[in-house]
């Protein structure tokens, strides 16, 4: 797609791996599941930053990174930094998300780019339309998020105890518990009403569809159940961008969550 990739680095005890590059993101949730070691991930530092932004610049061209929310990780803050050294050439973009929400401001960033945009201004529109991106997700357990203090012990065990679906949204760059219901049917319905009380889907704006674990398996019952959202938009199910969640975030939601990233109307 023209986009380079720089990977988090993520820990298994002692072994070291790069998101998507000597890991799969197949292969991470094996590990997942089979370790009793707890993943840890790793930010990218000003060093690496520099070193891609230097390689990157080199011919001339200029360069938009657009980073994991600064809510969620010290990245984008050096990543600022690094782009310092390249005044004018480098600029820096907090997406204040994750996963599939920030992939769908990757795309809008693509499509500005092939409309001739200089990397300025295309920086400064992708500032202003990230505050559309919504994100809604349906997690399994709570159990994950609260092991990667990215929420609440006490929102985690009251999850675990009621044997709750709960369903997740990045508010402000920090992800939020926003309901939550007893089995996967309800979750989906929770997560479709959500969907709709925030305004409903932008389809002429980049969307998906994003899953955890080792199966589709409730990636396809929520297509199913929450149809509704695709009717009169899209004519096949099947051709909805779905993707497969990696190991930076796969770490903190845990197997078998499944959600939608978009830009509201």
């Amino acid at each position: 797609m023209g986009i380079a990739m720089i990977p988090m680095e993520i820990r298994f005890g002692e072994e070291v791996f790069f998101d998507g590059v000597n890991l799969s993101h197949r292969q991470f949730f094996e590990k997942l599941i089979e370790s009793n070691e707890f993943p840890k991930t790793s930010q990218i530092n000003e060093y690496r930053w520099e070193e891609a932004f230097a390689e990157l610049t080199k011919n001339g061209d200029r360069v938009i990174a657009i980073t994991l929310s600064s809510k969620l990780s010290g990245t984008f803050s050096c990543a600022k930094k690094a782009a310092s050294h390249f005044a004018g050439q480098v600029f820096a973009v907090d997406s204040l998300n994750a996963s599939m929400g920030e992939r769908v401001l990757c795309e809008y960033a693509l499509r500005l780019i092939e409309k001739g945009g200089d990397a300025a201004s295309i920086a400064a529109e992708l500032d202003g339309a990230k505050k559309k991106i919504q994100v809604i997700a349906v997690v399994d357990t709570l159990k994950f998020l609260r092991k990667g203090g990215r929420i609440s012990g006490v929102a985690a065990f009251a999850g675990e105890m009621l044997s709750v679906k709960p369903v997740v949204s990045v508010v402000g760059g920090e992800v939020k518990l926003v309901g939550k219901a007893i089995g996967s049917r309800r979750s989906n319905n929770l997560l479709m009403q959500l969907v709709q009380k925030c305004g409903g889907i932008d389809f002429s704006m980049p969307y998906g569809l994003m899953y955890s674990g080792l199966s589709d398996e409730y990636l396809k019952k929520y297509l199913q159940d929450s149809k509704v959202l695709w009717e009169g938009h899209i004519d096949d199910a099947e051709k909805i961008p779905a993707r497969l969640i990696g190991s930076t975030i796969g770490a903190h939601v845990g197997p078998n969550a499944v959600g939608v990233a978009f830009f509201k109307k």
